[in-house]
């Protein structure tokens, strides 16, 4: 039964989006329709009277209800990665499993340098250059590795924190690293 739930609506939504209407317009304007759509306000009675009325709205709302999941499925929430079984010695770079994030340690002086490189065809790497969000880095015990903003080239650097080198440090702490979005609330 449930399928034929999903097959009905189905139909009633391809029904209404198909529909024509000479003269149609749209009824409400976009900042009406995302507020309803985010639950932030509910339409009133005459606006839902109006979207109905409104193939071309109906079909505008469709739209933007579209492109609102598809900017959820794409927000990135955090990549975990981890140092791979035939790593040993010295490290140059890991890689996270989504293969989105690059981490480089470059020797410096008596220490290392550590780099954050974001891939550029990330889905979510425009959103995430345009926010300046700011990141961190941290490993399978949850110690910062780096913090901060991506610049403009989509990277990231600062010193390495720690005494021990990366391959080190890293195999000591669960082998395992995470790029995750840095909360404003995060101390």
């Amino acid at each position: 039964m449930h399928s034929n739930e999903n097959t009905a609506r189905g139909l009633q939504e391809a029904l209404l989006l198909a529909r024509r209407k000479d003269g149609d317009r749209l009824m409400l304007d976009d900042a009406t329709l995302a507020a309803a759509l985010d639950g932030s306000r509910p339409l009133t009675a005459g606006e839902r009277a109006a979207l109905q009325a409104s193939p071309l709205t109906a079909r505008r709302l469709r739209h933007l209800a579209l492109a609102r999941r598809t900017a959820a499925s794409t927000a990135w929430r955090g990549s975990r990665g981890a140092l791979r079984a035939a790593s040993t010695g010295t490290l140059d770079a890991v890689v996270t499993d989504d293969g989105w994030w690059t981490l480089h340690f470059v020797p410096a002086g008596d220490g290392w340098r550590a780099i954050l490189q974001l891939a550029p065809q990330a889905p979510f790497a425009e959103a995430l250059l345009v926010a300046r969000a700011p990141l961190r880095v941290v490993d399978g015990a949850g110690a910062e590795l780096l913090t901060g903003q991506l610049d403009a080239d989509g990277e990231c650097e600062a010193a390495w924190p720690f005494a021990a080198a990366p391959h080190d440090h890293l195999q000591a702490h669960g082998a395992r690293f995470a790029v995750e979005p840095l909360e404003a609330d995060t101390p």
